[in-house]
């Protein structure tokens, strides 16, 4: 019998390999999601696992190699109050006028491993979408979950942060990620990742 509940799709995932920046998965638009069904329930199950063993707070489809329009979360807002959920199909929206304003935070992504830079993104934001059972829901996220809900649909949509950057800044985090690219196993994080003591 299949999944019921979110805290269903929480356990028992098999972790995967994240996708690195350059593959094409990372930079084409996803398929929208049409079958909430096992398959996509067993997806979901290996996203969490891999994103707990990452330690990160959200997670694309397409970061485990799969061009589906999905992302997960498990992040806390402003507030320091955890939120965990999944979003198949997302579209986010932002503030606009004198209800914008913009939050200049160092942001990093699984799939550039070990660098962060400095974005300014609007410090809320509210995705709309279907949940992994295929009902609508809608979140509204400040702090770090608003960030992170920009973070992932942007993913879906074929863009990473990195396309977001300067031209300076994007090359700033590029050295900070070749400098630590040997911490980061090709399959990581099957592999966990290195010690900075590790002689290489």
């Amino acid at each position: 019998m299949g999944a019921t509940t979110l805290d269903e799709l929480m356990t028992g995932g098999t972790v995967r390999r994240v996708t690195r920046w350059g593959e094409p998965v990372l930079h084409t638009p996803t398929r929208p999601v049409t079958e909430f069904n096992d398959e996509l329930h067993e997806l979901i199950r290996d996203m969490f696992a891999t994103m707990e063993k990452a330690q990160g707070v959200g997670l694309a489809a397409t970061q485990v190699g799969v061009d589906l329009a999905l992302f997960i979360y498990d992040c806390p807002d402003e507030d320091y109050k955890r939120h965990v959920g999944v979003f198949c199909n997302p579209v986010v929206t932002l503030p606009t006028g004198r209800a914008r304003n913009l939050d200049s935070t160092d942001e990093g992504c699984l799939s550039w491993p070990g660098g962060y830079q400095s974005l300014a993104r609007p410090d809320t934001a509210t995705c709309t979408g279907q949940d992994a059972f295929g009902n609508p829901i809608t979140v509204t996220g400040s702090g770090l979950l608003a960030r992170c809900l920009q973070h992932e649909t942007d993913h879906l949509g074929g863009m990473v942060f990195g396309d977001r950057l300067s031209a300076r800044s994007r090359r700033k985090l590029d050295e900070q990620v070749a400098q630590l690219a040997h911490l980061y196993p090709e399959d990581w994080p099957i592999t966990p990742k290195g010690r900075r003591d590790d002689a290489n």
